[in-house]
């Protein structure tokens, strides 16, 4: 491989495809320059039939879409922006696990990077000493009551400088290079999470949720903790005691009730 593939905006369709082929994730990939969004764009491909495993990876995006109708930045040069084709044989119903699938397969990765300062937050956020590296979005389209497709969306900071975050993100959001103080090759990085996550959506095929569920916990940084879970106009209060079998939050709330938590922005109890 060519040297200055491993350089910040110096990736190509042939060199990723040089180094995935073979895998279960990534055994097609479509590389784009720009994109509005590589969830939709693979939204696209899978409704043209493509196959389970193929991914959409972007330079950038001009409207990478975030949880909740939110924008993720996403300048050229810098990070990750891909989204992968699911066809899975589960019911509706179960699509969230495979958001918690993808998050447990990133901060695995992310570990091997900055051991011991990496979490999960629920639901689709990987955090590098409690501020965000990565989003992770899912979305799924049902046909006669069953899955068609589902597209997991991944971005994850690269080699963002503090400076490159809009002001708003600034204390909040991170990258790997300024977590480990290097340039990290993003054709490298592709490569390890396209098979770290073939091997733990294979895991959750052949096993279901349990193994899923048991690394995702291991990774939080709630569970046992007092935590405000915002949403729309509600606001849920209680201790986390885990997550269901459906990737649903569990709280336990100041009336002894658990209460199933489907959406929302999670912060600690006196978290300024």
């Amino acid at each position: 491989m060519n040297n200055t593939a491993y350089g910040l905006s110096n990736i190509s369709e042939d060199d990723l495809s040089g180094i995935v082929a073979g895998g279960t994730i990534g055994k097609e990939i479509f590389f784009l320059r720009e994109v509005d969004s590589t969830n939709i764009y693979a939204s696209k491909l899978a409704q043209d039939g493509m196959p389970e495993g193929v991914v959409v990876i972007a330079d950038c995006q001009k409207k990478g879409k975030g949880r909740l109708n939110r924008v993720w930045q996403s300048p050229p040069g810098k990070n990750i922006y891909t989204s992968i084709i699911l066809r899975p044989s589960i019911t509706p119903h179960f699509a969230p696990q495979l958001t918690l699938t993808a998050g447990v397969a990133v901060a695995e990765l992310i570990s091997q990077y900055c051991p011991g300062s990496v979490m999960l937050k629920w639901p689709n956020d990987v955090q590098i000493n409690m501020r965000k590296v990565c989003g992770i979005l899912t979305e799924m389209r049902i046909k006669r009551g069953k899955i068609d497709f589902i597209i997991v969306g991944m971005g994850i900071n690269i080699n963002m400088r503090k400076e490159d975050f809009q002001e708003e993100f600034r204390e909040s959001s991170t990258s790997l290079q300024e977590e480990t103080g290097n340039v990290i090759s993003r054709i490298d990085f592709a490569n390890k999470i396209y098979r770290t996550f073939g091997k733990w959506y294979e895991t959750y095929i052949d096993k279901g949720f349990v193994p899923i569920r048991e690394s995702w916990l291991g990774y939080s940084g709630i569970l046992n903790k007092n935590i405000s879970v915002h949403y729309k106009n509600e606001v849920h209060q209680g201790r986390v005691i885990g997550i269901d079998e459906y990737g649903a939050l569990l709280l336990f709330d100041e009336e002894n009730e658990t209460k199933r938590i489907l959406a929302g922005d999670v912060s600690l109890i006196g978290e300024q």
